[in-house]
């Protein structure tokens, strides 16, 4: 897998992440450390892609 496919990856996770805390967020039964683990999920994606995307190109 190429570097920009999995940089593609890695931000469409995000984007699933950022739509299912909106979604749970919105849910008046949802777990909050449920909500939380999902928000936990993205920060570390978009640690992920910020690493990726700040490395030099060759």
């Amino acid at each position: 897998m190429s570097l920009s496919s999995h940089l593609q990856v890695l931000k469409q996770k995000h984007q699933s992440l950022s739509d299912a805390v909106e979604q749970a967020q919105a849910s008046p039964g949802m777990d909050d450390l449920r909500v939380a683990e999902l928000k936990k999920q993205k920060l570390r994606l978009k640690e992920e892609i910020a690493k990726i995307e700040a490395q030099p190109v060759h």
